[in-house]
Order: C-alpha cells, then sequence, then structure tokens
C-alpha cells in the first residue's frame, strides 16, 4: 500500500492528544455514541464533538445518524492507512539496522581484511 506521508502527519497529530487518543480506544470496542462516549472520558460532551470533529477530519472516524444521535466508528481506511505508514517506517528501520549490521560484522570484517591482504 502506497502511503501519503501528508495524510498520515495528520492522522498522527490527530492522535497526538490523549483526549482524542481515549476517544479512539473507546471507539475501538464498537459504535457509540457521543453521550456515550462523553461518559468515559473526562471532558464535557460539545468538547467530544469538536475531538470527533477532528478525528473524521483526519479519516479516523465515520459517523452516521441513528434516529435522534449519531453513533461514531473507527473508520477501518484510516486506521489501515496509518498502519501501512507506520509498518513502512518500521521496514525502514529494519532494513537500515540490518544494512549497518552487515557492515559492522566479523565475517564481513574479515573478508574486507583478507581483500586488502591480497593486493
Amino acid at each position: 500500500m502506497v502511503t501519503n506521508d501528508g495524510a498520515a502527519a495528520g492522522r498522527m497529530a490527530a492522535l497526538s492528544d490523549p483526549t482524542r487518543l481515549q476517544i479512539v480506544q473507546v471507539l475501538s470496542k464498537g459504535p457509540t455514541s457521543v453521550g456515550d462516549i462523553a461518559r468515559r472520558v473526562p471532558v464535557s460532551r460539545p468538547a467530544v464533538s469538536q475531538h470527533l470533529r477532528i478525528l473524521e477530519d483526519a479519516g479516523l472516524v465515520t459517523h452516521r445518524p441513528a434516529g435522534t444521535r449519531h453513533m461514531y466508528r473507527l473508520d477501518p481506511r484510516g486506521i489501515a492507512a496509518m498502519r501501512a505508514y507506520l509498518d513502512s517506517l518500521w521496514q525502514r528501520a529494519l532494513t537500515q539496522f540490518k544494512a549497518e549490521a552487515e557492515r559492522s560484522s566479523p565475517a564481513r570484517k574479515e573478508k574486507h581484511r583478507e581483500h586488502h591482504r591480497k593486493r
């Protein structure tokens, strides 16, 4: 999956707030209304709505009307895109670690010494 670093940065920024991270944790258990979320986090209902708007703008949350309430849930596409971005960072770090380990391995150093002795 190709990742968009700008979108990934927006998602990471949205999760940098502890309350929004807590809201995502609540939503990870399933679709939830604003009122139910407000009962589980230490902020007012209007503040929860503002946090949900930020999470929705970042592509991490969606909502649908259910009568007089709005049910919010995690957006699997946004979560998958963020995971792909983090996986790509992890893969790059592992590749760099492997290259460094191979450069500094005893077998590599010995091979390098033997090459210079033959000259």
